[in-house]
């Protein structure tokens, strides 16, 4: 028995260690998960979303603790009563969250390893059957040094874990799992390539047919059946190939320009997923970084998920020279663990990547300024019509206007080639007056 202990106290407690230091690498990630689970879809206790980052540092700070003291023999008995407790608690959840389709990955492993629902629960189920041999067996869990030196690696672990926390919270998780990733193309990861897996669906229809519903099953084609349609189902029996990257994109309220930014050769991209409860210390470092990329040839933009008048708002009070487009509060969430955050791009490629606290990290060295599109003026060419026949300006403007009766302005260039003018005369515009019957 002391040796499947054994085993199972190396199994549980690297699996914790593991486990929490993937989420103590991005415990604002973390947090949003949190809050998932917090929302009135799901455990219906929003009044503990102002307090997911809190306890998500808490959570994945103790999970990797206890899985040091259960490696090291610190305090036995109190730490497999912690871990029990933990472990009932997040296979409840993730029953939950599996049995009732709530959240669709729960988050164990960050954004490292993701996990249906069904199998979090499954893995949680193992590891509850794991930490119940060593919760009934605890005698056998004894320290691997002496207590001074238990102590000591316990404390220090608890403290390094603090110290981690703070650094990837004031600047960005050491590892990014994310799609957005540095060396990242946001095109190439948007794109299905050729040859692609395609979902496997199937498709029932109810018929009403001689008084009776029937049931007709098919692979997306209309079935041949003599009666009255009712509905139909779609099931995805086997998902396809699905990009990384699903719902980015750089929209105004009009138009979307997402292809032509990812397009850009030089972009400085400023990302706060709400400008109301951007950090103000990071909104106001963002004025001399982003006046320094535009005065070095970057074309600088901004993504939030804020509204218009809050996007001016914040504009103008910070005397910031560059527009705001819109993207998903999520997306932009995932893209950058800060708020604000700042992002370089070159056609779609990720190059940097920091959080406002590091914005004079970034390297912008002067870059050639894209040219603006030359415009050529048009000279413009007015003919002039009284009665349809040829007159002049002076003509026209001579007129009393009592006497016109109508005035016809023609600057549609299919209407002007349908006059008949000299064959040479390039004419910009028409003006013809019709003048009253005396």
């Amino acid at each position: 028995m002391k040796f499947i202990v054994n085993i199972c106290r190396l199994l549980v407690g690297a699996l914790f260690i593991f486990s929490g230091f993937i989420k103590l690498n991005d415990p604002l990630g973390f947090s949003y998960k949190l809050q998932e689970y917090f929302s009135y879809d799901v455990l219906n206790i929003p009044s503990l979303e102002p307090y997911a980052l809190g306890i998500s540092v808490f959570v994945v700070i103790f999970e990797v603790v206890l899985g040091v003291f259960l490696l090291v023999g610190y305090k036995p008995k109190f730490t497999v009563w912690s871990l029990l407790g933990m472990i009932v608690f997040f296979t409840f959840l993730t029953f939950y969250s599996a049995y009732f389709d709530k959240v669709k990955d729960c988050g164990c492993f960050g954004d490292a390893i993701k996990l249906t629902p069904w199998e979090s629960f499954t893995k949680d189920v193992i590891l509850l059957v794991l930490i119940l041999v060593l919760f009934f067996n605890v005698r056998y869990i004894k320290p691997i040094f002496s207590k001074l030196g238990v102590t000591m690696v316990s404390l220090l672990s608890f403290i390094v874990c603090m110290w981690f926390a703070y650094h990837v919270l004031m600047h960005l998780p050491a590892i990014d799992f994310r799609a957005y990733s540095i060396g990242s193309n946001i095109k190439e990861k948007m794109s299905i390539p050729e040859g692609a897996k395609e979902p496997v669906m199937e498709w029932k229809w109810l018929f009403k047919v001689n008084g009776e519903e029937k049931e007709f099953v098919t692979n997306g084609s209309y079935p041949s059946v003599d009666g009255e349609y009712i509905s139909v189902e779609t099931t995805v029996i086997e998902p396809g190939y699905e990009p990384t990257i699903l719902d980015f994109s750089i929209e105004s309220e009009d138009d979307d320009f997402t292809t032509h930014f990812l397009e850009e050769e030089h972009l400085v991209m400023v990302v706060s997923y709400s400008l109301e409860s951007a950090e103000k210390d990071g909104l106001n470092a963002l004025k001399t970084i982003t006046d320094q990329a535009i005065e070095n040839g970057y074309t600088v933009i901004g993504l939030s998920a804020s509204g218009t008048p809050v996007k001016q708002k914040i504009k103008e009070d910070y005397k910031l020279d560059f527009d705001f487009y819109l993207c998903d509060e999520k997306v932009l969430k995932t893209i950058v663990r800060s708020n604000p955050g700042v992002l370089v791009l070159e056609k779609g490629t990720i190059m940097q990547k920091v959080h406002w606290n590091d914005v004079d990290d970034l390297d912008l060295p002067k870059v050639a300024r894209k040219p603006e599109p030359k415009v050529e003026k048009v000279e413009e060419h007015i003919v002039y019509f009284i009665n349809d026949e040829r007159a002049t300006k002076e003509a026209i403007e001579a007129l009393d206007s009592t006497m016109i009766e109508q005035m016809k302005v023609i600057k549609d260039s299919t209407l002007l080639r349908e006059l008949e003018l000299e064959a040479d005369e390039q004419a910009t515009g028409v003006i013809k007056v019709t003048l009253k019957d005396n």
